[in-house]
């Protein structure tokens, strides 16, 4: 069978690469924007890009840019699926992967759609729109899956009993793969600057920040390689984020204290409020500290230093034994669009 993999540059992208034991070794390709991320990925594994869409596009004032990005979206992905004919396509959204899973679904493959683990009240927008074209809808969630219609929930959350990596004297701050966060670069200069953090400091900006640096940090750069913000998190006392999943988990996995700052709706800096969502859930498990519309980061700060750190991960082990024995089902019995071997 040929797998399609299809996620968002960020967060999303890194929830298909932790299913690789599910599609490692077989015929799979990714479908994805184009991210420092993705870019890692593409260098390893079969990729195409398509245009960054989504709905918050408009809602922030920009319907006709979000409108030419579906345009190109459109063609982009008729091409793709066109050439590659998949049978299985696994998603975990959002917006631009909206038509891949249109045109797979009507050449008869079988769509499985993956929620974000940042959902935990109920599903994304992207799950209530593309749902109907899904044979199989997964909830990282019990409150999420009651919401939809239909849904499988399978929550990946654990706590890791593993040694906590030796750290150095090192802050990371990052805003993400996709977009730029000038408030978070700001936050985090102001800090430099009145002594609230005295470790070396490496600020990943995002392309695009106008923000200006006039504190006492040296290493600034747009992106990193994701090879490299792993062996920068094994190392990093502290990590401040934003609300992304990717970001977050991929520091608790390290042991790193971690600093949420939320991306905002109102402020124009993200699509909606889900990273509140999702930060406020973790910090409540006291896990991250957050950083709230008052804009306190050092309040914020000297709750992770005060906070005993914990290693935790998601492990979809039990999502990739469901849907291993669904795709080998599939492929067993025809059902689908199915290469005869």
């Amino acid at each position: 069978m040929r797998i399609g993999l299809v996620g968002s540059g960020g967060g999303h992208v890194r929830q298909l690469l932790d299913l690789e034991p599910l599609w490692g070794g077989k015929d799979y390709f990714f479908i994805t924007e184009d991210t420092a991320l993705t870019r890692d990925i593409a260098r390893k594994h079969k990729a195409y890009f398509i245009p960054h869409v989504a709905l918050g596009q408009a809602r922030l004032g920009k319907p006709v840019r979000m409108a030419a990005a579906a345009f190109r979206s459109f063609w982009s992905s008729l091409r793709i699926i066109w050439r590659e004919r998949p049978d299985v396509m696994i998603t975990t959204g959002a917006g631009s992967c909206y038509f891949p899973i249109l045109f797979a679904r009507l050449r008869g493959a079988k769509i499985v759609l993956i929620d974000s683990f940042a959902r935990f009240r109920g599903p994304s927008a992207f799950a209530r729109i593309a749902g109907p074209l899904a044979h199989v809808r997964i909830a990282q969630s019990r409150a999420a899956g009651d919401l939809w219609p239909g849904a499988q929930v399978f929550d990946p959350f654990r706590y890791l009993d593993q040694p906590r990596p030796n750290k150095d004297a090192l802050v990371f701050a990052t805003v993400g793969a996709t977009l730029p966060f000038d408030r978070l670069v700001r936050l985090v200069d102001q800090a430099k600057q009145t002594g609230l953090l005295p470790e070396q400091v490496i600020l990943q900006t995002g392309i695009g920040s106008e923000a200006q640096i006039q504190g006492d940090i040296a290493d600034v750069r747009e992106t990193l390689p994701f090879e490299d913000v792993k062996q920068i998190l094994r190392r990093a006392e502290i990590v401040i984020c934003h609300g992304g999943t990717g970001s977050i988990i991929t520091a608790l996995r390290e042991g790193c204290r971690v600093v949420v700052i939320p991306r905002s709706f109102s402020r124009g800096e993200h699509y909606d409020d889900h990273q509140w969502e999702i930060a406020q859930a973790l910090a409540d498990r006291g896990l991250v500290s957050m950083v709230g519309e008052d804009d306190d980061i050092g309040a914020a700060i000297a709750d992770a230093r005060a906070r005993a750190p914990a290693c935790a991960t998601l492990d979809p082990s039990a999502l990739i034994a469901e849907l291993d024995g669904l795709v080998r089902n599939w492929n067993e019995t025809g059902d689908g669009n199915v290469r005869k071997q």
